[in-house]
């Protein structure tokens, strides 16, 4: 018999994080490193697990996250993001409660580009008047 996987694809910024979750003990693994090592940050650690504690899932699923771009603040929004996702493909029931906390929703803001005669995006070269 196949295992039961979900899977979910979260995005910020350039970070794309894409997760499986699986029935099992709350092990979580990324880029096959341990959770406490990838993010070693505590409120960071809160960020991602909070999908699970809102839906009361905590300790349910075994994670395996593969994380590329950005940095590690992206990256841990996307990852939540994923995680969102992929409870969603588990149980349709829990995106009200999902949705009311604003994790369903794609936060959409990205580098602005930079354009030509300008030292940045919006920045401009030093003005001399003499």
């Amino acid at each position: 018999m196949a295992e039961l996987l979900f899977h979910g694809v979260g995005k910020r910024k350039t970070s794309t994080a894409r997760v499986w979750l699986k029935p099992g003990s709350g092990e979580i693994s990324i880029n096959k490193k341990a959770f406490d090592i990838y993010f070693p940050i505590l409120t960071v650690r809160e960020t991602i697990i909070r999908p699970f504690k809102l839906t009361n899932t905590q300790g349910k699923f075994d994670v395996v996250a593969n994380i590329i771009g950005g940095g590690w603040s992206s990256q841990a929004q996307a990852f939540a993001h994923g995680i969102t996702k992929a409870l969603i493909a588990f149980n349709g029931d829990l995106r009200a409660e999902l949705k009311k906390a604003g994790l369903i929703t794609r936060d959409p803001r990205m580098k602005e580009r930079k354009k030509y005669g300008r030292k940045a995006a919006r920045k401009r070269f030093q003005y001399s008047k003499r």
